[in-house]
């Protein structure tokens, strides 16, 4: 008869062999491999409940918004897998995160697996042996009050998304490759941020400014200053304008004239005197450890990690327990921790290093059960980067070294320094020009010892003095002054949100929660609201489109204030101080202070989607979004009754970048398209270049009156249409696309008529009579026979390979060794299946695989980043998850509300 066991429920799979460990043989860890069930899209809707409620949201909204939850393929799989585990076991323990999710994905097993045995709930905050037996010790029950914030959430976020989204698809159009847009609850407001931010760059207005600064000397020793008060009254600085270039308070404003006379009138006085040396101590205080946001945020700055990236590098040291849980709104350390960052900064610095007293930081969060230790090294000890680089891929051993180096640093002293500022006078003639230099010197480095935190771009960065060292002077010194230089600034907008300052600002802002950052920014970009140029965050038109349809019809959506309250909200139910159904009916139907969702799209009138997609750019131009993207739409004034010109918008200009006189710059570029190249030799037809929506192509038209040629671009003008014509249906035109390694300006006519005839019959396999061809698809060069493709190196193959290169490459296994030239970069075999990794670039990016394992590098991660343990990490997470899930779901029971607290 089997022995029973405690089966152990956790979510990942990577945790389940360390913790197995942990236990020993008492116990079976299995995983739930994250959520076994969800809310159900609408095709897996029973044709009974289509009508209903049910249909349009998998959610009963008149049964007190009970959910309709379905299993996904891979869910049914674990529950089975589960179900039969549980059968030898004596006791349930469910070990999952000790967040809402997890909480949740807790309360979705004990639904679904209907356990007979007792269930317990397990948590800790890492993966180390005495957490983990300490965990089994100290369970607790399942909280409801955390499960109904999660589901709250949850169906929130699809009544906002389901009753909004079909509102943009109608009045908005597609994104990016035509993906499907989408509102939701917290995407909307954080692209509304970066869209706000470019309306500002578009709004501003650029001011100039002029100042004087030179080289100071005593003693061979030099230092830079610079004029700040010119007989008194202080120089213009940057911040001393608003945003329409306007001056906020009285100061002199130098243009360059005034500016090089009194640099010239400085430089041949040639010395200045000494009125004032100020000397001023200062402290700095450690910061605290690493919350969520302020980990994302630092790994943007400093290891340049995008949000999500940095989340699944801190995920991964969570489950092979060298960190501490990563999903944390707490800035507070156990006692445990404190003592080994105490311990660690005097071996490492010395006693100083320390204060008398511990430092104790508390958590910001209202939501005390979410509230865990702030992110650190894990353990009573904690352990060195360098004793733990063997273990870790480079991203893990970046990411921990950081988090190690701020844990330590927060229970450090302060670091103590003295700031020296020399003010100096120059009679330059009839005026009395006044320059200082300022100079930091640390006396106790105290906690920069071991870290410093970085900082965002900030404007007026500029005009910021630069910290240097300065000689030992007295009021009433003589100084040489030399190296006159007058500098001229303008005053720049506020720099675009970079990945880090957008965590930052959505944490100040109380929208959404640090645990949803990363997901919400990887949204933004995936559906194409915003792009990245180098750190910067760039907004897309259609994201202004967006936003301006959300804030002039559905403006809570997108309102900061009413998002951050719904936040509070969700807190609150966690808390058991809301009541689940009461706030959905309230937020949904309405009350006393808000409309409801409802009542919004019920009466949301006409909206006229052509003027929601403009923006008027210039008297007789005007920006349009359309179906293939963004266009200048250009009347001309003298014929205003005629059809308007178009003209595309290049894809890397940015929408602050879009001035009038950029757009007349676009208006007036020669056409590149329409190039006539010659005339066919077999059939007389003109071949044209064009440059497309969709790229360069070659197209075979009809001859026309050589008039109709503009001689000195080449560009085909369209001849005039003849009144009362009856318009004939003509056969479509030969059309060809360019290689990639071809230009409009540069293709001839051999080329373009090469490229008209393909497919190119290579031969006829002498075997089955088949014809092979050579042609250009979607994903690159190949070649046909029959139903059979296979990938060719280069596209000018397409042109030269033979019937014997053909045959040889059919010779080969379709996804053998030929391929193996292809990879990207390959290493030593894997150490599970025993095949040579490789990396490919396939159709959804760069891979990694050992030929019977794929798994897509993550977005943040490049193809150099990927050394031989990181491909082989991908590799065992991607097996440990199993197949991915199918689109067909089976129905499972909705849920049995638990009973609430009176």
């Amino acid at each position: 008869m089997a022995t029973s066991k405690k089966l152990v429920i956790v979510e990942s799979p990577t945790k389940m062999k360390s913790i197995q460990s942990y236990l020993g043989d008492d116990y079976e860890v299995l995983s739930s491999v994250g959520h076994i069930r969800d809310l159900a899209d609408k095709k897996d809707i029973p044709a009974d409940l289509k009508k209903t409620s049910v249909g349009r949201y998998s959610i009963d909204i008149e049964n007190d918004f009970e959910p309709y939850y379905v299993e996904s393929e891979r869910g049914r799989k674990t529950v089975a897998e589960l179900k039969r585990a549980l059968k030898q076991a004596d006791e349930l323990l469910l070990a999952t995160d000790e967040d809402r999710e997890g909480e949740a994905i807790a309360w979705h097993l004990l639904e679904t697996l209907k356990p007979k045995v007792p269930v317990k709930r397990m948590v800790f905050h890492e993966i180390t042996e005495d957490a983990i037996r300490a965990a089994v010790e100290r369970t607790r029950e399942l909280d409801h009050d955390l499960v109904d914030a999660q589901e709250t959430r949850r169906i929130l976020d699809r009544l906002y998304g389901w009753d909004v989204s079909p509102v943009l698809w109608r009045k908005v159009g597609t994104g990016r490759d035509g993906a499907a847009l989408s509102a939701g609850r917290v995407q909307s407001a954080a692209t509304r941020l970066v869209v706000d931010r470019e309306r500002e760059r578009i709004a501003f207005v650029s001011a100039s400014y002029w100042d004087i600064e030179a080289m100071a000397s005593r003693d061979a020793e030099a230092f830079r200053v610079k004029l700040v008060r010119l007989d008194g009254a202080t120089i213009a600085r940057g911040a001393d304008f608003d945003e329409a270039g306007a001056l906020k308070r009285a100061v002199v404003v130098l243009d360059e004239a005034q500016a090089g006379e009194l640099a010239a009138a400085v430089a041949g006085v040639g010395a200045a005197s000494v009125t004032k040396v100020e000397a001023k101590p200062g402290t700095r205080s450690p910061y605290a450890p690493f919350t969520t946001s302020t980990m994302q945020q630092e790994a943007g700055r400093k290891l340049s990690m995008s949000a999500k990236h940095a989340m699944s590098v801190a995920q991964r040291l969570y489950e092979k327990g060298y960190i501490t849980y990563m999903r944390t709104d707490s800035q507070s350390l156990s006692t445990q921790a404190i003592e080994a960052a105490r311990t660690q900064a005097v071996e490492l610095y010395g006693k100083d290093a320390v204060p008398l007293k511990p430092r104790v930081y508390k958590s910001k969060s209202k939501n005390a059960q979410e509230a865990h230790e702030a992110i650190r090294p894990s353990g009573e000890t904690f352990r060195t980067p360098s004793s733990v680089a063997s273990g870790l891929d480079r991203d893990e051993l970046r990411l921990y070294d950081l988090i190690w180096k701020r844990t330590v640093a927060s229970q450090m002293a302060d670091a103590k320094y003295e700031t020296t500022t020399v003010t100096l006078e120059v009679a330059a003639g009839e005026r009395r020009a006044e320059f200082t230099a300022s100079g930091t010197v640390y006396t106790f480095k105290g906690f920069l010892e071991a870290y410093e935190e970085g900082t965002d771009e900030k404007r007026g960065d500029a005009d910021k003095g630069e910290n240097q060292s300065l000689p030992q002077l007295t009021a009433g010194d003589e100084v040489a002054m030399a190296d006159v230089e007058p500098k001229g600034h303008h005053t720049t907008p506020k720099p675009r949100y970079t990945e880090a300052s957008l965590v930052k600002a959505l944490e100040e802002k109380g929208i959404g929660r640090p645990s949803t950052f990363a997901s919400i920014i990887d949204t933004i970009l995936d559906r194409g609201y915003v792009t990245k140029r180098g750190q910067a965050l760039v907004p897309s038109w259609i994201a202004f489109s967006v936003v301006r349809l959300l804030e002039e019809n559905f403006p809570d959506l997108v309102d900061y204030d009413f998002t951050a309250a719904l936040e509070d909200d969700l807190d609150a139910i966690a808390r058991g101080e809301q009541h689940r159904v009461e706030w959905l009916r309230a937020f949904y139907f309405g009350d006393e202070g808000h409309v409801g969702l409802r009542n919004v799209v019920d009466n949301l009138g006409e909206i006229d989607a052509r003027e929601l997609n403009s923006r008027p750019v210039s008297e007789n131009v005007t920006l349009r979004i359309g179906k293939y993207g963004p266009y200048l739409e250009v009347v001309d004034p003298e014929k205003p009754d005629a059809d308007p010109r178009r003209v595309n918008i290049p894809e890397d200009l940015a929408p602050d970048e879009l001035t009038p006189a950029k757009a007349q710059e676009l208006i007036d570029a020669p056409v590149a398209g329409d190039r006539v190249l010659g005339e066919h030799p077999e059939t007389g037809k003109l071949i044209v270049v064009k440059d497309g929506r969709f790229g360069p192509y070659i197209q075979e038209v009809e001859p026309v009156d050589p008039d109709a040629v503009d001689e000195a671009t080449g560009e085909v003008v369209e001849p005039p249409k003849k009144r009362g014509a009856k318009k004939e249906a003509a056969p479509k035109p030969r059309t060809a696309s360019l290689f990639k390694s071809m230009s409009v300006d540069t293709i001839d006519l051999d080329t373009a008529l090469r490229l008209l005839e393909l497919p190119r019959t290579v031969g006829t396999d002498p075997e089955s009579g088949e014809a092979i061809t050579a042609q250009n698809g979607r994903y690159g060069p190949y070649l046909k026979k029959g139903t059979d493709s296979r990938s060719l190196e280069s596209e000018q193959q397409i042109f030269d390979i033979d019937l014997e290169g053909a045959l040889a490459i059919y010779a080969q296994p379709k996804y053998g060794a030929r391929r193996a030239s292809s990879a990207l970069k390959e290493f030593d075999a894997d150490p599970v299946s025993g095949k040579p990794i490789r990396i490919r670039d396939g159709r959804f990016g760069a891979y990694v695989t050992d030929g019977e394992t794929n798994a897509t590098i993550p977005r943040g991660e490049t193809v150099e980043d990927v050394d031989f343990e990181r491909a082989k990490q991908l590799l065992a997470d991607k097996r440990a998850k199993g197949p991915a899930p199918k689109r067909t779901t089976k129905r499972t029971s909705t849920r049995k509300a638990p009973a609430k607290k009176s």
